[in-house]
């Protein structure tokens, strides 16, 4: 399908991943032109247009704004792609953003895309930005479904909702598996790298931080849509939100959780810095100490007095050396004992 404007007939990049008409749970391809095909789903009546766009440059996406009759706050919030999840209800659309969750397991990183949806009458338009939101999937899941079809556009506002919100407790399982990890080696003998693992505490902080961010606002949006009141929602749909909501708050427990583990671990870790300070010190005091009785000694005898005790005895030389070396012994001996060395 091609995307045309009144004003321009030309064929532009293609940002159409999908395009196509549900009726009655099913899905049909319509006419070529866009305009052409939301027309025929609005003459059906209870039939819809579901049109998927990949990353649109502001002038491919004013042409689907002008005919869908989009809101210009909306369409800039979704062209500028850096919104926090909400959801915002106009005269003729309803405006959801969602905020995808991708666990990079090459790198152990978390990273988030974010994803638009425009409900409006016998249409939504969803915007992808990032590569990993999982529309592709999730319309096949809907096609296979045709009783949640039929619910028009709100079955997939639920269906894009309920994907997202499960794929944030896969990522928080295996944030999990990562952090446990992490809290191993912090307590292992060797402790590690100490450089290296305050360097890895502090990155996975700033992912959970960055996991909250969209986890967390999504939870006023869900709880509106569970309640019933929002426009172009449909009224059968509050049981499958309020199962959404139920999902999203076990998310959100299981980020509290990995949040409040972490700090944990961070706070462990500098506990467990602060014992290996204490043990260099008592360590270095312990050598320092040792290291003072010969100098001490030394220094007595080597001042330059005629008259000093033992300076013509046979054994004094001898018998200072002897004496060195015995209280070194000792004073190794104690430090041993006592865990100092």
């Amino acid at each position: 399908m091609e995307v045309r404007g009144p004003r321009d007939e030309g064929r532009i990049r293609a940002v159409i991943v999908d395009c196509a008409i549900y009726k009655e749970g099913a899905r049909s391809e319509g006419p070529s032109d866009l305009s052409d095909a939301l027309a025929q789903a609005r003459a059906d009546g209870d039939a819809f247009l579901w049109l998927g766009l990949y990353e649109p440059t502001e002038r491919e996406f004013g042409h689907v704004s002008e005919e869908f009759g989009l809101h210009p706050l909306a369409v800039e919030d979704a062209l500028k792609a850096h919104q926090r999840p909400k959801l915002e209800v106009y005269d003729d659309s309803l405006f959801m953003v969602l905020k995808p969750v991708v666990y990079e397991p090459e790198s152990d990183r978390v990273s988030t895309d974010e994803l638009m949806l425009f409900v409006g009458d016998s249409f939504v338009v969803t915007v992808r930005h990032g590569a990993s939101a999982p529309l592709a999937a999730v319309r096949r899941r809907l096609e296979a479904e045709p009783e949640v079809l039929r619910q028009g556009p709100t079955s997939v506002l639920y269906a894009v909702g309920d994907a997202v919100v499960d794929h944030y407790i896969d990522v928080a399982g295996e944030l999990q598996v990562d952090l446990e990890e992490l809290e191993a080696e912090v307590f292992a003998p060797d402790g590690g790298h100490p450089k290296t693992t305050a360097a890895r505490i502090y990155t996975a902080k700033r992912q959970v931080l960055e996991f909250r961010r969209a986890t967390g606002p999504l939870a006023a949006p869900v709880t509106r849509l569970a309640a019933g009141t929002v426009p172009f929602v449909h009224e059968a749909a509050k049981p499958f939100f309020r199962d959404v909501g139920d999902h999203l708050t076990r998310a959100n427990e299981q980020v509290e959780g990995l949040d409040r583990l972490l700090s944990d671990i961070l706070s462990a870790h500098l506990a467990q810095m602060g014992v290996r300070q204490n043990d260099d010190m008592r360590k270095i005091s312990a050598w320092a100490a040792m290291a003072a009785v010969p100098t001490m000694v030394a220094g007595v005898y080597g001042m330059n007095f005629d008259h000093m005790p033992e300076l013509t005895w046979t054994w004094g030389y001898p018998g200072v050396v002897v004496l060195m070396a015995g209280v070194e012994v000792g004073l190794y001996r104690l430090f041993k004992r006592r865990g100092w060395l």
